[in-house]
């Protein structure tokens, strides 16, 4: 069976265009595999940069970018049902499927199969605990886990109440409602980490934010607030959205803005790379390639020639 090529990495270490170049040698369609990409006219502070998906002339297509509105609530589940459509797909008219992005969650639940299934809201639940201590969360939930014959996932789930609530909702759920798990099909795959030294990767964080202001963030980020949506929606979205969205309605003045942006992407791009290692950790084989622009990457043909050498023999 077709292995479907994923190549991670941490934000601005060059994967798109690896993943882009590596799709018009061999007959590919790029997945993403990014949390916030699936927001339409969220472009610049996502960094969708969509003129990278044209390779020597050629248009890659692509998938999972721009398939829902800003203000909604995209989740994991949903993100399954809608990668396994597009592999599917792609699959079926004799493409490579290549799956792109850092939000290692996504990579990991389709690598790996997560078995997911939906639970909707229970606001009458939600409160009835709102004034739970996150202790006395904590103790309902190993309670209820241990009537469903579910685990603790590394208290993940009760790192914060909110969490927590959303932890004791889904088992009351399974609970009271018993629901065979969706099997998500086992994908045979092949893993390519993009790396970067830090201090390089630093360096393109700053200076890709301060292109990225330049290029209109903040006037993408105003147009989503005339639009409606409110500041808190904007908010939750992180990283650019939220720092910028405080710009504008006051909370903090540019330079603010700007020095505290840069050291939540740096604090970013460092929890994606603890995830990967904890994926090889968890089991998963990543081929760590330098980056293509780094001068022992060797330039994107020598890189793709690695790349397809490892496919291959692996």
């Amino acid at each position: 069976m077709q292995r479907l090529i994923t190549i991670l990495g941490p934000t601005a270490c060059g994967k798109t265009s690896l993943a882009v170049a590596l799709a018009a040698r061999v007959g590919g369609e790029i997945i993403s595999a990014d949390s916030r990409q699936v927001y339409r006219r969220m472009d610049i502070g996502t960094g969708k940069d969509l003129a990278d998906y044209t390779f020597n002339g050629r248009t890659i297509p692509y998938h999972l970018i721009d398939i829902c509105e800003p203000g909604t609530k995209y989740n994991l589940f949903q993100y399954q049902q809608d990668f396994l459509q597009a592999y599917e797909d792609i699959i079926s008219r004799g493409a490579q499927p290549i799956l792109c992005g850092g939000t290692g969650l996504y990579i990991e639940s389709v690598l790996k199969g997560y078995s997911l299934s939906p639970v909707p809201q229970n606001p009458e639940l939600r409160e009835e605990l709102a004034d739970r201590s996150l202790e006395e969360l904590t103790e309902m939930l190993v309670a209820l886990k241990k009537q469903t014959g579910s685990n603790m996932h590394n208290r993940t789930d009760v790192d914060t109440v909110q969490r927590a609530i959303r932890a004791i909702e889904i088992e009351t759920y399974n609970l009271h409602t018993p629901m065979e798990e969706r099997q998500f099909p086992k994908i045979p795959y092949i893993i390519i980490g993009v790396d970067v030294d830090r201090e390089v990767r630093r360096q393109r964080i700053t200076r890709r934010l301060q292109q990225r202001l330049e290029e209109g963030m903040v006037e993408e980020v105003k147009g989503l607030l005339d639009s409606g949506i409110p500041a808190e929606d904007l908010i939750y979205y992180g990283l650019e959205y939220k720092y910028v969205t405080e710009y504008i309605i006051g909370k903090l003045s540019y330079e603010e803005m700007f020095r505290q942006l840069e050291i939540a992407i740096h604090q970013f791009a460092k929890r994606q790379m603890t995830w990967f290692r904890g994926m090889e950790r968890r089991g998963f084989k990543i081929h760590w390639l330098p980056a293509p622009f780094l001068p022992e990457g060797g330039g994107m043909e020598q890189t793709m020639d690695r790349i397809c050498h490892i496919i291959e023999t692996e």
